[in-house]
C-alpha cells in the first residue's frame, strides 16, 4: 500500500540549509565558469583570427616569384607554409594553386567573392578539416587562402573546462560542507529549544534554558525562558491554590462532619439525646459552617476566574460601579452608616470584577467597624492620570506585622480569625487592580481605623 504523502519524510532544516548553500554556490560557480570559458573562448579566436589576418597581409604584400605557370608574381611565402595551408584562388579559371606536396586549403562560396573583388576579406571555420580559413584580396581576379587547424586552440580550451568544472566541484563541496558546519552552528539554539520543549512535554521540568549571544536565536530562547518562567510561575500559583483551598476546606468540613454525625448519632435506638437546646445549637452551627463554605467556595471560583488571562475591555463608569456595590454592602449591614463622596471617573475594563473588588473592601470595613460607626468611601481624581478608590473603616486598624500580608490568599490576623470570611477578598481585590493596570495597597486612616486604597488608570 502507498503510504499517505503527510506522512512522507521530509528533509531536515540542517539538510535544507546545507542543500541550499551547495545550490547557490552551484550556481554560482556555474555561472562564472561559464562566463569565464566563453571570454577565454573568445579570446583565443580572436587571437587566431587577428594572427591569420596578419599572416594573410604579410603573404599578399610580402616577396613574390615568378612562375612559368601563374599569371602574375607568386608569393615567396608559399615555399615556407609549414603549419598552415595556403593557396591563391584565380577567379578567372576557377582554380586554387597551392604549393607541392600540400593538401589545398578549404574555400567557400564567399572565398570567390573576395578573388571577384566583391568583399575585401572572409573569415570562416572549417568543421571537416577543424581548421580557420581567411581569405583576402591579392590581385585583381585573385585571393589568397590561408587555413589554420584549431586543434591546439580547442586542446586548451577543452583543458580549461576540466579545470573549471574542478575548481567549481571543489567550491561545490566546500560550500556543502561550510553549509552543514554553519547550519549545525547556527540551529544549536533550535534544537535546544527542541529538547526543552521534549522535556517539558515528557517530564514536566521547566528549568530555563542557557543563552548565549544577543542574535534572534538568543532572543527567541529568552522569549521561551520567559514563557517557561509564566508557567512555572501559573503552576506554583495553582498549587498554592489548591493547597491552601484544602486547609481551608478541612477545618469547616471537619466541624460540620462532627455535628452531623453528633446529631445522627442522638437519633440511633439506646443511645443518649440531646436537649433541645443542644440541637438548635448544633444546626446553627451546621448552618454557620455552610455559610462558610459557600463563601469560601464562592471567592476560590472567583479568584480562579481572577487568574485567567482573558479580560473583559469596555468603557467602565467607575462611580456607577461603586454605588452598586455601596448598594449592596448596605443591604448587608444596617449597623453603619456611609460617608460617601464621589467624582466621575471611568476607564477600560470589567465592571463586574470591579465591583466585586469594591464591595470586597466595603464588607471588609463593615466586618471590623463598631456599631454606629460610619465606613467613609471616596472616589477621587489624584493628577496623575489615575483615580483612587478609598475606604476607610473605624475599627482598631492593621497591625504593623500584618500589612505586608493582607493581601495573600487565605492570609487572616490574629483579630479577624474570629470573624467570618474566607481570607480571600482582599486577594481578589489585589488581582482585579492589577488586571486593570493599577494597584491595592493598605494602610491606617486619620479615623485611626484601616485604610484601603484601590488605584486605577483612567480618564474624568
Amino acid at each position: 500500500m502507498f503510504e499517505p504523502q503527510g506522512r512522507l519524510q521530509k528533509a531536515s532544516l540542517r539538510a535544507r540549509v546545507t542543500w541550499l548553500a551547495a545550490f547557490c554556490v552551484a550556481g554560482a560557480v556555474a555561472l562564472v565558469s561559464f562566463g569565464a570559458y566563453m571570454i577565454v573562448r573568445k579570446s583565443v579566436y580572436d587571437a587566431l583570427d587577428e594572427s591569420l589576418r596578419t599572416r594573410a597581409v604579410a603573404v599578399a604584400t610580402g616577396q613574390k616569384i615568378n612562375t612559368p605557370d601563374f599569371v602574375g608574381k607568386y608569393p615567396a611565402a608559399f615555399l615556407a607554409a609549414g603549419d598552415v595551408k595556403m593557396g591563391v584562388l584565380l577567379a578567372g579559371s576557377g582554380q586554387i594553386l597551392y604549393p607541392d606536396g600540400f593538401e589545398p586549403p578549404p574555400t567557400v562560396e564567399e572565398a570567390w567573392d573576395v578573388a571577384q573583388g566583391e568583399r575585401g576579406e572572409y573569415i570562416w571555420t572549417d568543421h571537416k578539416t577543424e581548421s580557420r580559413v581567411i581569405a583576402v584580396r591579392y590581385q585583381q581576379n585573385q585571393a589568397i587562402l590561408i587555413a589554420q587547424s584549431m586543434v591546439p586552440q580547442r586542446t586548451t580550451l577543452a583543458k580549461l573546462s576540466v579545470v573549471l568544472l574542478l575548481i567549481g566541484g571543489a567550491g561545490v563541496l566546500l560550500a556543502a560542507i561550510a553549509g552543514t558546519a554553519v547550519a549545525r552552528t547556527g540551529l544549536r539554539p533550535v534544537q535546544r529549544l527542541t529538547e526543552a520543549t521534549e522535556r517539558v512535554a515528557n517530564t514536566g521540568d521547566l528549568t530555563p534554558i542557557p543563552v548565549s549571544g544577543d542574535d534572534e536565536l538568543a532572543r527567541l530562547t529568552h522569549s521561551f525562558n520567559a514563557m517557561l518562567g509564566a508557567v512555572a510561575e501559573s503552576q506554583e500559583r495553582q498549587r498554592r491554590l489548591v493547597a491552601d483551598a484544602g486547609h481551608e476546606l478541612r477545618t469547616p468540613l471537619t466541624s460540620m462532619r462532627t455535628n452531623l454525625e453528633l446529631l445522627l448519632a442522638s437519633e440511633r435506638p439506646n443511645s443518649p439525646t440531646l436537649s433541645q437546646e443542644d440541637k438548635t445549637e448544633i444546626q446553627s452551627d451546621v448552618r454557620a459552617q455552610l455559610d462558610e463554605l459557600t463563601t469560601l467556595i464562592g471567592d476560590l471560583v472567583e479568584l480562579a476566574r481572577e487568574d485567567a488571562p482573558q479580560m473583559v475591555q469596555e468603557p467602565v463608569d467607575l462611580v456607577e460601579v461603586v454605588e452598586r456595590s455601596l448598594d449592596r454592602a448596605r443591604r448587608r449591614a444596617s449597623n453603619v452608616t456611609f460617608d460617601v463622596q464621589l467624582q466621575p471617573w471611568t476607564l477600560l475594563g470589567d465592571s463586574s470584577a470591579l465591583e466585586r473588588a469594591v464591595l470586597n473592601l466595603l464588607d471588609n470595613a463593615v466586618k471590623f467597624s463598631p456599631s454606629g460607626s460610619a465606613v467613609r468611601l471616596s472616589l477621587r481624581q489624584v493628577g496623575d492620570g489615575s483615580a483612587v478608590v478609598e475606604v476607610a473603616d473605624a475599627g482598631p486598624g492593621i497591625a504593623d506585622a500584618d500589612l505586608p500580608h493582607v493581601f495573600e490568599r487565605f492570609y487572616r490576623s490574629s483579630e479577624a480569625r474570629t470573624l467570618p470570611g474566607s481570607g480571600l477578598g482582599l486577594a481578589i481585590v489585589k488581582q482585579v487592580a492589577q488586571r486593570h493596570g493599577g494597584t491595592a495597597t493598605a494602610g491606617r486612616a486619620p479615623e485611626g481605623g484601616a485604610l484601603f486604597t484601590l488605584r486605577l488608570p483612567g480618564r474624568p
